[in-house]
């Protein structure tokens, strides 16, 4: 792996705390450091072409990368990190992706425009913010009340209105807002839950990182055939802050 990249793939969850959403119209843009970001993203993806392959990252991910207003996603006292290749604090013990590894776990989901996904672990809402322009609808949960709440306001407020949001322990899923064609988990979770390959389309495509929070976790994508087979495959060393259960 290139010098550039760290032996582990920046922490991931979501989370948020008190992101203010001030004059959100009024607010700079920052497209210079988004074309910044991207040409970053590109990089890491050249990098890593066994798994993203050949072609690059898809056209459709790396213009949505550019387009979403990272930084209204974080707390205001960290905006000036918001483009950079790294992860952040949001609160509550959670993070904001690093966002090579949106662009890679979004570019995995194989998104169409006809898609129907579930993310878990919604956090400050960037994640289902980038799928939102690339699927039918986005159904995301979020175990942590304050975090989903401010998130779902949030998205609401820009505009997202094909994200549906819920507050309750993602383990479980959302059967009533699927099937799905695709899942995007955003924490670490130490099995693939079965919930979650039950809900998943046939031909549908999960990315999940799995791992115990103290040992080598793999982001991995699981894919169900159109006869049902569940198929896993490991792809590259992460480190993600641990799932979260309501019980916990």
């Amino acid at each position: 792996m290139h010098s550039a990249l760290k032996p582990f793939w920046g922490a991931l969850l979501v989370g948020l705390s008190a992101f203010l959403l001030p004059a959100i119209a009024g607010a700079a843009d920052h497209a210079p450091q988004r074309e910044e970001m991207v040409r970053t993203i590109e990089q890491h993806a050249r990098y890593t072409s066994d798994i993203v392959g050949e072609d690059g990252l898809s056209p459709r991910v790396l213009e949505v990368m550019r387009s979403v207003q990272r930084h209204l996603f974080v707390p205001e006292r960290r905006r000036s990190l918001a483009y950079a290749d790294r992860p952040l604090e949001i609160g509550y013990g959670q993070t904001i992706s690093q966002p090579f590894i949106v662009a890679l776990m979004t570019h995995l989901l194989e998104p169409g425009p006809d898609h129907v996904v579930l993310e878990i672990g919604t956090g400050s809402g960037y994640q289902a913010a980038v799928l939102s322009p690339l699927v039918a609808k986005v159904c995301t949960i979020e175990v942590i009340a304050e975090l989903g709440e401010a998130a779902a306001k949030r998205l609401a407020a820009l505009g997202y209105a094909n994200v549906e949001t819920k507050i309750a322990d993602g383990y479980h899923g959302w059967p009533e807002c699927g099937p799905f064609d695709a899942i995007v988990v955003t924490a670490a979770a130490d099995h693939v839950p079965p919930p979650l390959v039950e809900q998943l389309k046939p031909g549908g495509r999960m990315v999940i990182p799995v791992g115990g929070m103290f040992a080598t976790q793999h982001l991995t994508l699981v894919e169900k055939t159109e006869s049902g087979e569940v198929l896993t495959r490991q792809l590259l060393p992460v480190r993600f802050v641990p799932f979260t259960r309501a019980w916990q």
